[in-house]
C-alpha cells in the first residue's frame, strides 16, 4: 500500500476485532513513529504501549467511558518529555511533534491492516496515575490501535481544495 492509500482509507475506528495486535507488526509501527520529524530533531515523543486487558478497561473508563477503547487490543499512551521549547513561531514544539507522531502511527497502522483512533477526551491525571506516568512528562494524547471489524474504507466529508488553499497570498 502506498502512502496515497493510506491516507485514504486512514478512519477513526471505534469498533475493534478480538485479536491481537502481532509483535512484529507493532515493532513496525513504533518505528515509523520513531522516524516522524521534529522541531530541532528533539524527538521529544515517547510512547507507553498498553496491551494488558484489565489496563485497557481502566483507561477507557478514565477516557469518559469510551468502552470501545478497550476493544482495540493496543492503547498507546502518546508522550513528551520536554524541555518547554518554544519554536520561532510562538508555539510549543512538543504537542505538534507528538501529534507528527501520532500521524505516523495511524498511516503505518492502515499499511498493516489496523486501525486507530485518536482519544483527546480522557482524564490525564488518571491516565497517569493508572500507567505510572511520571508528573514531568507530558500525557498529549491516546491513541487505539487494532483490527477494526470493518476494514473498508469510509467515504470522507471533507471541505473542497479551493476553501481551504490560497495561493501566493490570502
Amino acid at each position: 500500500m502506498d502512502v496515497y492509500q493510506a491516507i485514504r482509507y486512514r478512519k477513526s475506528v471505534r469498533a475493534y476485532m478480538e485479536k491481537p495486535v502481532e509483535k512484529e507488526k507493532l515493532v513496525r509501527i513504533i518505528e515509523a513513529a520513531r522516524l516522524a520529524p521534529s522541531a530541532g530533531n528533539r524527538q521529544e515523543w515517547r510512547f507507553v504501549v498498553v496491551t494488558d486487558t484489565d489496563t485497557r478497561k481502566r483507561l477507557a473508563y478514565e477516557a469518559s467511558g469510551q468502552s470501545f477503547m478497550a476493544e482495540a487490543a493496543v492503547i498507546i499512551a502518546c508522550c513528551a518529555e520536554t524541555d518547554g521549547h518554544v519554536m520561532r513561531c510562538g508555539l510549543p514544539s512538543y504537542p505538534i511533534d507528538v501529534a507528527i507522531a501520532i500521524d505516523h502511527i495511524t498511516l503505518a497502522a492502515v499499511a498493516e491492516g489496523l486501525g486507530t483512533c485518536w482519544i483527546g477526551a480522557f482524564d490525564v491525571d488518571k491516565t497517569r496515575k493508572i500507567l505510572g506516568i511520571p508528573p514531568e512528562i507530558r500525557v498529549v494524547e491516546l491513541l487505539t490501535l487494532g483490527y477494526p471489524l470493518d476494514p473498508l474504507p469510509k467515504k470522507k466529508s471533507r471541505l473542497p481544495v479551493e476553501t481551504i488553499v490560497h495561493y501566493e497570498k490570502w
